[in-house]
């Protein structure tokens, strides 16, 4: 019998990024070698297979919570999965972690924010250790839980978190390529020929920083200009800044990508960095903070990564990198980002995946235990 996953996660909104794309490249993939898969998710929501009843979440632009861990429980047994994947820590998490215990099934959890630093950040120490608390709970009950980044693998086996391994996120390199350049694109945005485009693209949250990157992007005067693509709860103003509405058709957002000089992200926590490497899929140098997932992906081969979250340090990391020869940067990039393409990951998610429901059964158990060690190169704590 062809496996069925189930995937569900409050991170499914009008102007939602990554978690979404994750989970539509996985679902065609799947589909494509002969796997089902359903999604659940607050609705209502467009582009998702069911939609569980659910309230607005105030100041998330578009993200919605569950109303009921009973009802999404309920919504996951009826669609009779193998295996159901949970991608945020809230509500739908507990429904999961219910569903798969009626239907006897494994549970998967993904972690793909690190909610311990949005509590720091929030609240300080005691709500960072909250957090954690909260979070040793949730997933002790998982057969599995997945991280994008050896980083942030480390953070949670640190806080006694188990049973955790390295899940890379991937990026479409068919879409995402140096071939969706057009020179159009600079003159429709209100870029002279003489001025040189750093592009952000992503949710407009607190922990972008996007106000360090309009700073830095000031600093340099008028031959830079900083283009914004996306929506959010943060808004700015200046003249040196160009704000593009959320691209929900990747190709768009492909274009744009590949159409800048770079792309610049400042975001700390970032537990991945998803819209760095499909810029550089488009063969686009990149400059980010150096923490987090955005380091494991960025060194001095593809653009900078940048120590200081001083916006002169950003300023200086963006004129250096556009001072480089363009073509070399581009190369690597795309060859970094090919090491990712989901052809490249996605057998490995999907071989977890199989292992863990044929461990079900005695004899299976051997070889969830091979599976689980992996290749080095994903499961690097």
């Amino acid at each position: 019998m062809p496996l069925h996953v189930a995937d569900t996660t409050m991170f499914w909104g009008p102007v939602s990024g990554g978690v979404r794309r994750y989970i539509g490249a996985k679902q065609r993939w799947l589909q494509a070698h002969g796997c089902g898969h359903s999604t659940v998710v607050p609705g209502p929501a467009a582009g998702a297979d069911v939609a569980v009843p659910s309230l607005p979440l105030p100041f998330a632009r578009g993200y919605r919570l569950a109303r009921s861990r009973r009802r999404g429980a309920a919504i996951l047994q009826q669609l009779a999965p193998d295996l159901i994947e949970a991608g945020d820590p809230y509500t739908l998490a507990w429904s999961a972690l219910d569903a798969a215990r009626a239907l006897q099934i494994p549970a998967v959890a993904f972690v793909h924010s690190d909610l311990p630093a949005l509590a720091a950040r929030a609240g300080g120490l005691r709500a960072e250790a909250m957090a954690w608390r909260y979070l040793r709970r949730l997933y002790a009950h998982f057969d599995l839980v997945l991280a994008p980044s050896a980083a942030l693998c480390a953070r949670l086996r640190a806080a006694g978190i188990a049973k955790v391994q390295r899940q890379p996120l991937g990026v479409d390199t068919a879409c995402f390529t140096p071939g969706a350049r057009d020179p159009a694109w600079r003159a429709q945005i209100g870029v002279a020929p003489w001025q040189r485009v750093a592009l952000f693209a992503g949710r407009f949250a607190i922990e972008k920083n996007l106000p360090q990157l309009a700073a830095a992007v000031a600093q340099l005067g008028p031959r830079y200009v900083l283009a914004l693509v996306g929506d959010g709860p943060v808004q700015l103003t200046g003249e040196h800044l160009r704000m593009l509405p959320f691209a929900r058709e990747p190709q768009v957002l492909a274009r744009a990508l590949a159409s800048c000089d770079v792309f610049v992200h400042a975001g700390d926590i970032e537990t991945f960095g998803l819209a760095p490497l499909e810029a550089m899929a488009c063969g686009t140098p990149v400059v980010v903070r150096a923490r987090g997932g955005l380091v494991e992906l960025v060194d001095d081969s593809v653009g900078a990564a940048v120590a200081s979250a001083d916006p002169s340090a950003f300023a200086a990391a963006i004129h250096a990198t556009c001072e480089r020869d363009r073509a070399a940067l581009s190369r690597a990039a795309r060859q970094r980002a090919l090491e990712y393409d989901w052809n490249a990951v996605l057998p490995t998610l999907l071989a977890r995946y199989t292992a863990l429901c044929r461990a079900r059964h005695p004899a299976g158990r051997a070889e969830l235990a091979l599976a689980l060690a992996g290749d080095a190169s994903l499961t690097m704590s």
